[in-house]
């Protein structure tokens, strides 16, 4: 107890000065517009307070039961989600690793040896000391050869001071990493959120440009009937019938095309929900007549709203603190160990006390020549560093540029879709007008034929256009970073241990 004592009081003015050397971790400035979004304006007016950001299930702005029902799925079922989810638990039981080092590592081995002397050895030991019986324990056996058992049960303790704080800047930039993982799948889980719904929404607008197929359908059907009656009383040429049921055909067979899309885009929301694609189904529906509106924000929000811009900032986090990691190997290193036991050759004398044994001591290990190795490591871990700052503030540039993209993308939809409207209504006059003069003889059929190909073709543009606003709107739900906000990661504590790590994935299936 002496021995530790002393070495305790050598070792406690280091316990005193210890710190963590590297540098401490500042968030890197991010590249942000001072005002506004470019984009912002028109119908994109800033938000009430209060109602800056999409709150909880994002989808549910939709109002569709339906895509309610399969956006809850992606968080249960997607096994992409499911892979991230291990991951991160993973990540959270590395932290668990790396933490365990602020305490002493404790040994047991406990043993038994049996042993017997050399016969050759004993007898001679025998001649030598007269009558004497050699060992003084032990059982003899045959020729004078003694057997000997011996029960050990040593427990050894060691401990590195963690002086430097490179222990603590290991947990830290574990922590990091593990945060960064957590961020990693609520980025995924949005992904496959959004492209769920962009598929739902793509799907029933093959759904919208089906109806108007079948409706087109009936109405060259109706054409053709016309053109075969004025054929039949001499009105009408033969080419026009031709022409008639060439259009009929043509458009029959787009009809059908659209299936093959629609087969592909049900497999895939399948897919993405878990399900194998030969037991799921979606019901034949139409396309909400225009987006909802979506609380867009301020650009600052996105640091906040984003989980890849948060990935991005904990691997920065992380990066930082591997550096001091690194830097601590230019500081020598102490090591306290303490080994205690019993020993004893008859098992009825092992818990007695003249069997306790111990000894207790201190080292300190200093790297005296490494070629520049260590210098090395930590010139890594810097670049490291500068590359983790430049791909947050890509990452956040990225991000900017989609709500920019997106904001724009509806803006320009939405003035697309009144134009396109007007072409509508102006096409579905011309083929009404041009039939008429058909009718009457003023005009021959393919001048009906070209005003109804012209009216169809915006017919499909301005169900095209719905489907693209709805989907483009799902693009900016994203882009926001949908309902997460970074309040949601577990923090060091929160990855700690692994029953609290899954505490936060279920929070953010909610």
């Amino acid at each position: 107890m002496n021995l530790f004592r002393r070495s305790a009081l050598l070792l406690l003015p280091l316990l005193a000065a210890s710190c963590s050397v590297g540098p401490d971790y500042v968030q890197p400035a991010a590249p942000l517009p001072a005002g506004n979004f470019k984009e912002f304006g028109g119908t994109w007016e800033p938000a009430k307070p209060n109602d800056d950001a999409i709150r909880g299930k994002w989808w549910e702005i939709y109002h569709d039961p339906v895509l309610n029902a399969l956006e809850e799925k992606v968080s249960i079922s997607n096994q992409n989600v499911v892979e991230a989810e291990a991951q991160f638990r993973e990540a959270a039981a590395t932290v668990k690793v790396a933490r365990a080092a602020f305490y002493p590592t404790v040994t047991a081995n406990p043993s038994l040896t049996e042993s017997q002397s050399s016969q050759n050895l004993t007898s001679s030991t025998s001649s030598n000391s007269g009558n004497s019986t050699g060992f003084s324990r032990g059982n003899t056996s045959r020729g004078g050869a003694q057997d000997i058992s011996t029960y050990d049960l040593p427990l050894e303790a060691s401990y590195m001071v963690d002086i430097w704080g490179e222990v603590r800047r290991n947990v830290e930039s574990e922590s990091a990493t593990a945060e960064a993982s957590f961020a990693n799948l609520e980025n995924i889980r949005l992904s496959y959120q959004a492209t769920l719904a962009q598929d739902y929404f793509s799907l029933h607008g093959l759904d919208a440009e089906a109806d108007l197929l079948t409706r087109t359908v009936k109405s060259y059907q109706d054409y053709l009937t016309l053109t075969k009656n004025r054929y039949n009383s001499g009105i009408a040429s033969q080419a026009d019938v031709a022409e008639a049921q060439t259009q009929l055909d043509t458009t029959q067979a787009q009809l059908i095309d659209l299936g093959v899309a629609r087969a592909q885009y049900e497999h895939a929301i399948a897919v993405l929900t878990g399900q194998p694609p030969s037991s799921f189904g979606l019901k034949h529906a139409g396309l909400p007549g225009a987006p909802p509106h979506v609380p867009v924000g301020v650009p600052s929000r996105l640091l906040e709203r984003r989980p890849d811009v948060a990935q991005a900032e904990r691997q920065v986090a992380a990066a930082n603190a591997a550096i001091g990691v690194q830097v601590a190997g230019y500081y020598p290193q102490v090591t306290l160990s303490t080994q205690s036991g019993l020993d004893a050759i008859n098992i009825s004398d092992l818990f007695t006390a003249p069997s306790f044994a111990w000894s207790v001591g201190a080292a300190v290990a200093q790297t005296a020549f490494d070629a520049g190795a260590t210098h090395g490591r930590v010139q890594e871990a810097q670049a490291n560093y500068d590359a983790t700052v430049a791909n947050y503030r890509q990452t956040v540039l990225t991000a900017m540029q989609q709500v920019e993209d997106d904001l724009a993308g509806l803006r320009i939809l939405e003035s697309e879709a009144a134009a396109e409207d007007t072409a509508v209504k102006a096409a579905n006059q011309s083929v009404q007008v041009n039939t008429n003069q058909y009718k009457a003889g003023i005009v021959d059929y393919l001048t009906v034929i070209t005003a109804q190909a012209t009216a169809l073709s915006d017919e499909v543009q301005a169900v095209n256009i719905r489907t693209r606003r709805m989907t483009t709107s799902v693009l900016l739900v994203e882009a926001l970073g949908g309902g997460w906000t970074n309040a949601r990661l577990p923090g060091r504590k929160g990855v700690a241990d692994v029953p609290q790590a899954q505490h936060a994935i279920d929070q953010g299936k909610k």
